[in-house]
């Protein structure tokens, strides 16, 4: 019996050719009618992987083969193959159009800084992340900025 979101006989008809067999090694595979309809549900609705309803098989099995098709190109041929079959009957428009008055930045991307804040010239590895370390505290403590701009700068290195 099939539910709502299930393969129909014709989509099944179109994809069977193309899964991969299941080679005797490994024993049998459960059917992967079955499997792509728990893979289709548990994308359809967000549920997790273990609350998957019984119906379709152990939810390890699912996991399992979505994970391996995913590693080994299936989920690709597939939609290439089914890319290529709407394409060539004329059901693909490929002619996209974005409206941009639908696209926007989150709102705490403005007011952003645009530049980076100077670099500070450095001696070694060490008077950097001071530095880096001394501009952090400066900004989040406004009192220690006058005893940052009264201390003594490091004294440079002897050139030689």
């Amino acid at each position: 019996m099939l539910s709502r979101g299930d393969l129909t006989d014709g989509e099944w008809a179109v994809l069977e050719p193309l899964l991969p067999v299941s080679n005797s090694r490994c024993g049998r595979w459960r059917d992967h009618r079955q499997v792509i309809n728990g893979i289709i549900h548990r994308l359809s609705t967000g549920c997790q992987w273990r609350k998957l309803p019984e119906r379709f098989g152990p939810w390890q099995t699912i996991h399992k083969r979505h994970m391996l098709w995913s590693a080994d190109g299936t989920w690709e041929r597939l939609l290439q193959h089914v890319q290529a079959v709407a394409d060539a009957e004329g059901g693909i428009d490929w002619h996209i159009n974005i409206d941009s008055t639908s696209i926007r930045a989150h709102q705490h991307a403005a007011g952003a800084p645009k530049d980076p804040p100077p670099a500070l010239p450095c001696a070694s590895k060490g008077v950097t992340q001071r530095s880096v370390h001394v501009r952090v505290h400066v900004r989040s403590c406004p009192f220690r900025a006058e005893a940052v701009r009264r201390a003594k700068p490091l004294a440079a290195p002897a050139a030689g």
